[in-house]
């Protein structure tokens, strides 16, 4: 992987967790603040599947190329999905959505770099 993009990756992401932690305590809602966080991850993430992409040839295993495809493709998706679904939520478990979902990015990336570091 790019080291400057999944370390970006993993900073907002724990950032992201620690701030969907705290506004559940809280109690608030989601704001801009965190949507502009949720996007500069979405961002980058975009960023890193389009490098995945890009690098997946030298993966000689079908499986493990689909997987690692998978990983890296799906990825973008959840911050997205937990943004919506924090909108819609008018409660503290709004913010507890966006808290998992940073800390699935946080650990799917960190995957990602352990198993198809050279790829990715």
């Amino acid at each position: 992987m790019i080291a400057f993009i999944s370390t970006f990756i993993v900073i907002a992401s724990l950032v992201l967790g620690v701030v969907g932690v705290v506004w559940a305590a809280r109690d608030r809602l989601i704001d801009d603040g965190v949507l502009a966080l949720s996007a500069a991850l979405l961002l980058a993430l975009i960023a890193q599947a389009g490098v995945a992409l890009a690098r997946s040839e030298p993966i000689s295993d079908g499986g493990e190329r689909a997987t690692f495809l998978a990983y890296a493709c799906t990825l973008p998706l959840v911050p997205v999905g937990a943004a919506f679904l924090a909108i819609k939520e008018k409660s503290r478990f709004g913010m507890v959505v966006v808290a998992v979902g940073a800390f699935a990015v946080l650990v799917m990336t960190a995957r990602m770099g352990q198993i198809w570091g050279m790829y990715a």
